[in-house]
């Protein structure tokens, strides 16, 4: 069954790949943006109630990048997305659907969700996920010095939003960062503050616009380094020799 479903998610999304690119709406450099309009198929996605099931089949297809556990891929390539608030998951897909957040890898699969039903179900399955415990973590040499210095930086500007723990905020779409890929980190952040991405938040983008590129790699180390307790996955038991 899981097999068929990831099949045919695949046919849709090649299908998508040949259709038309992702539509571009004016983003954080146009005068009228506003970061959370509640707008269109995301405020009604929002105000249904997400079906856990019907959302496991449909992830089917985001599994291909993303993998069955939601853990993502420790070189950055695709974010973990495991416990991530449905507020966030929902604005996201929205956002990439409606152009306004450029993603040309997930766009087509993105685009087989049929209606805001369908983001509010994979949003719920995604959330009941637990965070995976081996991810991709900041290994330079100097690795206890960044994250030290990241911890500084997170305190002083981050955690207001983030979270003592990286839980983020569900009801201010302010999203999860624990047990979040360190390069994914960087490389969101260095977009944020060089204006690539263009469904940021302008306050974020004034907190970040100043850091320097060390200052990055720090906050992102420590980032990285953040637990949820009781939403991480339970350790895999030692095998039996």
């Amino acid at each position: 069954m899981k097999a068929s479903f990831l099949l045919i998610g695949l046919l849709s999304a090649g299908i998508a790949f040949a259709g038309p690119p992702a539509p571009k709406k004016e983003g954080i450099e146009g005068k009228d943006y506003k970061w959370n309009a509640q707008e269109g198929e995301k405020i009604e996605a929002l105000k249904l109630k997400g079906d856990k099931k019907r959302g496991e089949e449909a992830y089917e297809v985001c599994g291909a990048c993303h993998l069955p556990s939601g853990a993502g891929r420790p070189d950055g390539t695709f974010p973990q997305l495991a416990g991530q608030h449905t507020t966030v998951l929902i604005k996201q897909m929205a956002d990439i659907r409606a152009g306004l957040r450029d993603n040309p890898t997930m766009y087509p699969f993105a685009a087989t969700l049929v209606d805001p039903q369908e983001l509010a179900d994979v949003s719920t399955y995604i959330e009941s996920l637990c965070i995976p415990v081996d991810h991709g973590h900041y290994d330079g040499a100097d690795a206890a010095l960044q994250v030290a210095k990241g911890k500084e930086l997170y305190e002083k500007q981050c955690l207001e939003c983030h979270g003592k723990n990286g839980e983020g905020n569900k009801e201010k779409f302010y999203p999860v960062i624990a047990g979040q890929h360190y390069k994914y980190l960087l490389r969101q952040m260095t977009e944020i503050r060089d204006g690539h991405r263009r469904n940021a938040n302008p306050d974020m983008v004034k907190v970040i616009k100043p850091y320097t590129n060390d200052q990055l790699v720090a906050i992102s180390a420590y980032q990285s380094s953040l637990v949820m307790p009781g939403n991480m996955c339970k350790p895999k038991a030692a095998k039996k020799k």
